[in-house]
């Protein structure tokens, strides 16, 4: 196990009250933007209960965060933050709002070109605090300080990381979730997954604690997925969906241990030129990843089958392949196509997303740092 420090200073509020419990942990007096996407928290009610927990705040709105969160409209946030005066942020929504506000939250304060806290990873020095109540489970961003911010003009879509932009507080109600429509409730469970798999099918360090906890996050995703999309109301399939996307990726998974994070890379390239939901292009890359480094990754594909999908008998090559044919059926049977064909996307897409990568400064990818721009385009034909 490699050395490592976690801290994470994110509190979880979770359950049936959580959203009514926020008003705890907000400073008397702040004066809050809350930020929220298109629309779904006025349909599903719970637009109401958190400005019943804001009375006696004073509050400013700003919606239409939208999927991949876009720059322009963010600024237009950071512009009525500042104009305002607010000196606390509130998300509510999905992962992409939570991004979104993160970015907020740097940009408000920050004197330079607000971009380059994105494109240059600039160091952010100050933000406005900020929580989180969560209605989309997937991403983890309510308890991490990673966020994910696309331009359009420039057709990018990149991370950046700050101690800063953790959320103070999240509030977890898995009943927030039981108007999801299925694409989104299907692209949370794969989010959740693919974070897993790009922190847990590297190489082995001897982190079994670790691995213990990837796997049970796994195993948990397979088993709940079905009894989600079926009874979309199942208040304890929800309810162990969302603690697992949040658990994905809030820092405990990837301590002490390689981490891969290609996929991502990838798949960030392929949403920023075609629009394709974030955590579909995921599944497009995944299995590719897999079927392409399989030596490489030999090791922790093997205990992948054995402890995941209980595949034990044939020899390592049979059990590795149908290890990577169980995932692509897993994200199959969500729905959720495992083929760019599948989006009328062929090889002629190749080129550019490969362009993509190297103009971001993408071209050492994975847990080796071996995925270089050629070896992508290889992967991207196993897409097809």
């Amino acid at each position: 196990m490699f050395d490592f420090t976690y801290h994470n200073p994110t509190k979880i509020l979770f359950g049936k009250d959580a959203i009514e419990r926020i008003r705890e942990e907000i400073p008397s007096g702040a004066h809050v933007l809350m930020t929220y996407g298109g629309g779904s928290i006025h349909r599903n009610g719970v637009y109401e209960r958190v400005k019943a927990a804001l009375q006696g705040y004073r509050v400013t709105e700003f919606g239409g965060i939208e999927p991949n969160p876009q720059y322009a409209t963010l600024m237009r946030a950071v512009e009525l933050g500042r104009q305002a005066g607010v000196d606390f942020l509130l998300a509510v929504g999905g992962g992409s709002v939570l991004d979104g506000t993160k970015f907020i939250a740097a940009a408000i304060p920050f004197a330079g070109e607000t971009w380059d806290i994105v494109e240059k990873r600039l160091e952010v020095r100050e933000a406005v605090p900020l929580g989180a109540v969560l209605t989309l489970p997937g991403t983890g961003s309510e308890m991490n300080g990673w966020a994910v911010i696309s331009h359009a003009e420039k057709r990018a879509k990149l991370a950046f990381y700050s101690p800063l932009v953790y959320p103070r507080f999240s509030a977890l109600d898995p009943q927030t979730t039981f108007s999801l429509p299925p694409r989104q409730t299907a692209n949370g469970i794969v989010d959740a997954f693919a974070h897993v798999m790009e922190q847990y099918v590297t190489y082995p360090v001897n982190a079994a604690l670790q691995d213990r906890i990837a796997e049970a996050i796994l195993v948990t995703l397979i088993e709940q997925a079905p009894k989600v999309m079926q009874n979309p109301t199942d208040y304890d399939a929800r309810a162990n969906i969302m603690w697992c996307a949040t658990v994905a990726l809030n820092g405990i998974v990837g301590v002490g241990v390689p981490q891969d994070w290609a996929t991502h890379a990838i798949g960030h390239e392929i949403t920023a030129l075609y629009g394709i939901d974030h955590a579909r292009t995921l599944a497009l890359v995944l299995p590719a990843v897999l079927e392409f480094k399989r030596e490489q990754k030999r090791e922790k594909l093997l205990q992948y089958a054995e402890r995941v999908w209980n595949l034990r008998e044939g020899d390592e090559q049979s059990r590795i392949a149908g290890a990577i044919q169980r995932t692509r059926a897993f994200f199959e049977s969500l729905d959720i196509p495992t083929r760019l064909s599948a989006y009328g996307i062929g090889a002629e897409a190749i080129p550019a997303i490969v362009r993509q990568l190297e103009a971001h400064g993408q071209t050492a990818l994975g847990e080796h740092g071996d995925i270089t721009p050629d070896v992508a385009a290889k992967i991207l034909e196993r897409c097809l």
